[in-house]
């Protein structure tokens, strides 16, 4: 009697609720509420820092699985950019040196989980030109004497059908030539026939014999990522400033990079746009292609590639008529641009107030140059190269700098054949009044705005049109 009248007391007490249900039952027994389930959308958030050009920074958040397209296109959105498809996120390793451009399909997180702690490495966003510009052009990026294919294929293969076979067929084409390699553990380089083929990259230990016996392998590309070496000879030793490596990307084994070194722009860019190809195959192709997705008539390898945004805004019209029209000539192109520069420049010396100056008024076609994207003020001839480099090395892509060894010029830093050259912009007077010319003053122009507008409808004594500005942009 007195067990069941003390289990009577007991029932007789409130039942407390259990907070925490989902520890104390069956692991089989469904006690989660849908609200207490994580979300189907839901991603995780992650912080990245990206700088720019003028090493400004900006931190982002973001899903942990953005892709370096996603990232670009955030951050265009962002600073109200215009998209020419040619924006890029690239990784820059401060401490040795290199760079990349990392592909738009990369997942940044998995790029950034590659770093060690100590290491200060940055991510850039800027433009880079020539990401797919072998796509478009493929004669620039695959020389003839570089390239064999196997004896069943056609010896006179098309360079379009030279990217088919990197993209769609087994019978991979086969790079060769001579590289300088680091020696691992030491100090020296070695010159060494190289063959790039599907399996990996080779070696050979005789001369330039490609028989299997004096092939010793290298390395191969899908557990190492490619960068191109930003110091040249500083930091490594390489005998030349062409140089590029491979860094492993998996934790585990050796991290030390492979490095190869060129003798030449045209033989390192074959190099790299080869590997990146046989790592990549036609994923690459999808990244170039998705721009385009939706236009009628964009088969693959047959399209014809979108005019930039500066192609499509500089051709020369004239509104004077009923109708506009497209003006062909190059001099009465030229004629109109003077036209319209001198009456800008009347309009500009009207706003000025009253108190300005004769001198004043007399500089402002001297300095309105500064005010243009293009110019970069007092850099030197390295800097200029390097930041050509950096936006890759497409025929017309261009910057104008002041001059360090005649402080009264200044130089156009143009690249054209894979190859940055140098023009002297010369100031010259006559009657009184000051012109800038790059041809010993056959054609003459009242500043530096004109020329380069100039210059980007018409060659004249360049090599090339100019095309595509380097600009130091802000994020």
């Amino acid at each position: 009697n007195r067990r069941k009248k003390k289990d009577a007391n007991i029932l007789e007490i409130p039942s407390i609720p259990n907070p925490f249900p989902e520890l104390c039952c069956s692991p089989f027994a469904s006690v989660l509420s849908a609200s207490l389930l994580p979300k189907a959308t839901s991603r995780k958030k992650q912080i990245i820092k990206v700088y720019s050009e003028d090493d400004t920074s900006r931190a982002l958040e973001v899903p942990s699985d953005i892709t370096a397209r996603d990232v670009c296109q955030l951050l265009i959105l962002k600073n109200h950019y215009i998209d020419d498809h040619s924006w890029t996120l690239f990784e820059q390793l401060t401490h040795t040196g290199l760079g990349r451009a990392i592909e738009d399909h990369e997942l940044v997180m998995e790029v950034q989980s590659n770093w060690g702690m100590e290491e200060d490495n940055r991510l850039y966003f800027r433009k880079y030109y020539a990401k797919y510009e072998f796509f478009k052009n493929p004669v620039s990026f695959f020389p003839d004497h570089m390239m064999s294919f196997s004896s069943e294929t056609n010896a006179a293969i098309s360079h379009s059908g030279i990217l088919q076979m990197f993209l769609n067929s087994s019978t991979y084409p086969e790079i060769h030539g001579y590289l300088h390699a680091k020696e691992q553990g030491k100090k020296s380089w070695k010159k060494l026939y190289f063959l790039l083929r599907r399996s990996g990259l080779y070696f050979s230990t005789k001369g330039t014999s490609k028989e299997p016996r004096h092939l010793q392998f290298f390395c191969e590309f899908s557990n190492s990522d490619m960068y191109m070496s930003l110091t040249g000879k500083k930091i490594s030793g390489a005998p030349t400033n062409y140089g590029f490596c491979f860094k492993p990307n998996k934790s585990g084994g050796t991290r030390d990079p492979k490095q190869l070194c060129a003798d030449d722009e045209q033989s390192r860019t074959c190099w790299m746009t080869a590997v990146r190809l046989l790592k990549y195959g036609i994923q690459l192709y999808q990244n170039y292609m998705q721009p385009y997705q939706g236009r009628s008539g964009c088969s693959p390898l047959n399209i014809t590639p979108m005019r930039s945004i500066s192609e499509n805004s500089l051709v020369a019209m004239d509104f004077s008529g009923h109708r506009s029209r497209v003006i062909e000539n190059p001099t009465e192109a030229l004629s109109v641009a003077v036209e319209e520069g001198l009456a800008w420049r009347r309009r500009g010396c009207l706003r000025l107030n009253s108190h300005s100056s004769p001198t004043a008024m007399s500089n402002i076609g001297m300095s309105i140059h500064r005010s243009q994207s293009w110019f970069h003020h007092k850099i030197s001839r390295d800097e200029a190269q390097r930041l050509i480099l950096q936006h890759g090395l497409v025929d017309g892509v261009f910057l104008v700098r002041d001059s360090q060894s005649n402080p009264k010029t200044f130089v156009l830093s143009l690249s054209h054949g894979l190859k940055i050259k140098h023009f002297q912009i010369v100031p010259l007077e006559d009657d009184g009044k000051l012109f800038y010319t790059l041809d010993d003053g056959h054609t003459r122009f009242t500043d530096l705005i004109q020329l380069v507008e100039f210059y980007q409808l018409n060659k004249g004594v360049l090599p090339c049109k100019l095309k595509h500005y380097c600009a130091r942009i802000a994020v």
